[in-house]
C-alpha cells in the first residue's frame, strides 16, 4: 500500500481536552481513529528551563492530505500556547487498514 497515511501526535493538559479534540476531529472526518493515552509524563524545555507535566497523548491516524485540517482544528481547540502537533509517515500498513482509513476520512 502506498505511503499516503500519517500518524499525528498531540499532547493535551487533560483527558477532557483530549476527548474534546479527538471528538471534533472524528466528527469532521479529519481522522479515522484517535487513541487517547492518559497520564503520560512529559519533560521538555519551556521558557529557558526544563519543565514537566502529566499530559494526555492523542495518537491520530489519517490520510496525509488531512494534516493541515487537523492542525487548524487542534489549534482552534487546544489550550496550549504552542501545542504539539507532530506527524510521521506510516511506512507500511495492511491494505485493509489503509482502505479503512481512506474510507473513514472525507
Amino acid at each position: 500500500m502506498s505511503n499516503n497515511y500519517i500518524v499525528i501526535f498531540v499532547t493535551c493538559p487533560s483527558k477532557r481536552e483530549a476527548d474534546s479534540i479527538a471528538g471534533s476531529l472524528l466528527k469532521k472526518r479529519f481522522v479515522a481513529c484517535a487513541n487517547i493515552i492518559n497520564k503520560v509524563e512529559s519533560k521538555f524545555w519551556w521558557n529557558g528551563k526544563i519543565d514537566k507535566a502529566c499530559e494526555t497523548l492523542i495518537v491520530l491516524k489519517t490520510a496525509g492530505n488531512k494534516f493541515k485540517a487537523v492542525e487548524k482544528e487542534v489549534r482552534r481547540l487546544h489550550s496550549y500556547e504552542v501545542p504539539e502537533i507532530i506527524a510521521i509517515p506510516i511506512l507500511a500498513l495492511s491494505e485493509d487498514y489503509g482502505r479503512w482509513i481512506r474510507d473513514s476520512v472525507k
